[in-house]
């Protein structure tokens, strides 16, 4: 944990108790701070008001707060700043002149002096984050990862000047920066998402552009040019920035730069005269033409850091995968259980739906904009569709009769229709894939609770096949 000694004797309120809130509380009174703490939901304030010891900070409704005494505000990612509408404690902080922050801003303001490499992007964040992470450790570093990704950034350990962060943000994040500034920002690519949060795809885009900020000539902006809104950040940030630029793509050949050619071919062209070069093809947990973008922008990430080709390239293979984002849960009866409840929405999705044939493909949930128009390309590689959740109709609706499918409600209806339809059925490379192209907040806590569920799910599956039990399992 990071203490936050800059803040102490101030007086700071934190609104919002989510993983991020809770690490903030305890680094704010880990540096002497009075911290005044709220959530709108009740079981959020009860469960903090029985964890935190009495008089280490004060449960109170911000109408009561003294404003004019406040210091800061720090604001949970998931509280509106702006859009639908700015949230009612924005307002009263904007009123009494407060500066509104998170934690990543906290972060960077604690430590100053050690590297930040930040990941940006509608799709790939986490998977890229963590090969990141994994490349430099397996090189013999000790890098902290965290921030949108698993561990909230302020209960990540304090580094030195030899020390580094990977941090993956979200555009929510992102908004509530202010002073940060990364040694090495990159941003994936760029789909329509969030966009009640920001309003519109120009205001997603500004959102996400706020990672190259205050940027010098000492750091490095990696940038796709392989999507419309990405190539239009390239453009503004060669012309605008301070800050080296870097173009990646995985769909054209770059004079200089790093790409990804049709046959996984990594080309490491940041010195075109001694180009460098990785072959990605074969390597387990890096599939496809998605993964293939991860692996160029962790290699630039990487190489960037000061590690050499051949280091890079030993991580990559032994990279393990992330939970959630195309893991093979098991085999059964020649089926492969897949779960990719991390897809939250048809871009992520699509990645999923292109490697495979012979798909069960279980979706549903609560609907993003545009739905899964876009996925039409993929039918002919999906046997059949399990819908659940909210955008069960919406769905359908989508479909029509260009595929068939089920309507089946929960996750474990789905599960169990579609391991015995692909069980009867007997295709061959036939995989029940869990890829929702929907958030999981209808039924779900978050898209981790989803997954996991599918996986005990499917281990359930596996354990009574072996025993010779019933094909169907329980709900989780």
């Amino acid at each position: 944990m990071i203490a936050l000694r800059k803040y102490q004797d101030r007086k700071v309120g934190v609104f919002g108790l989510g993983k991020s809130g809770l690490a903030t509380v305890s680094a704010l009174l880990a540096g002497g701070a009075e911290v005044l703490v709220w959530d709108d939901t009740e079981k959020s304030r009860t469960e903090f008001s029985r964890s935190v010891t009495e008089g280490k900070a004060r449960l109170q409704n911000p109408n009561q707060w003294p404003w004019a005494e406040l210091d800061v505000l720090v604001l949970s990612p998931g509280i509106p700043l702006t859009h639908p509408k700015p949230h009612d404690v924005v307002l009263k902080a904007q009123e009494a002149n407060v500066r509104v922050i998170g934690d990543i801003e906290l972060l960077c303001e604690a430590q100053p002096h050690a590297r930040k490499i930040a990941i940006t992007g509608t799709n790939g964040k986490s998977t890229t984050t963590s090969l990141i992470g994994h490349i430099i450790a397996a090189s013999g570093g000790a890098p902290e990862v965290g921030g949108n990704l698993g561990t909230p950034a302020l209960s990540l350990s304090p580094l030195s000047t030899e020390g580094c962060y990977v941090l993956e943000l979200s555009s929510y994040q992102l908004d509530l920066i202010q002073t940060s500034r990364f040694n090495v920002a990159m941003l994936l690519n760029v789909t329509p998402d969030h966009l009640d949060r920001h309003g519109s795809m120009a205001g997603y885009v500004e959102a996400k552009s706020h990672i190259f900020d205050r940027q010098t000539k000492h750091d490095y902006a990696v940038i796709s040019i392989d999507d419309d809104y990405s190539r239009s950040v390239y453009a503004s940030i060669k012309q605008h920035s301070k800050s080296q630029v870097v173009g990646i793509s995985t769909t054209h050949e770059l004079k200089q730069g790093i790409f990804v050619d049709k046959d996984g071919m990594l080309h490491d062209m940041l010195n075109p005269m001694q180009p460098t070069f990785i072959d990605l093809q074969g390597i387990q947990n890096l599939t496809g033409r998605h993964n293939w973008q991860n692996a160029a922008f962790a290699y630039a990430a990487c190489r960037l850091h000061g590690l050499s080709t051949a280091q890079i390239e030993k991580g990559l293979r032994s990279f393990p995968g992330l939970r959630h984002r195309l893991q093979v849960v098991n085999a059964v009866h020649g089926v492969r259980f897949i779960n990719d409840s991390k897809a939250t929405n048809a871009d992520a999705t699509a990645n999923a739906l292109a490697p495979y044939t012979n798909i069960y493909w279980i979706a549903g949930g609560k609907a993003k904009e545009g739905g899964i128009e876009s996925l039409q390309r993929y039918y002919p590689n999906i046997a059949h569709v399990f819908l659940i959740g909210e955008a069960e109709s919406m769905f359908a609706q989508t479909i029509g009769t260009q595929l068939s499918y089920t309507r089946c409600g929960t996750l474990a209806n789905a599960f169990n229709c579609a391991a015995e339809m692909a069980f009867a059925d007997k295709k061959q490379g036939a995989v029940v894939l869990l890829s929702p192209a929907c958030a999981s907040f209808d039924q779900w806590k978050n898209f981790e609770e989803r997954g996991d569920a599918f996986c005990v799910m499917a281990e359930r599956l596996l354990d009574n096949v072996l025993k010779g039990k019933k094909g169907k399992v329980d709900a989780v």
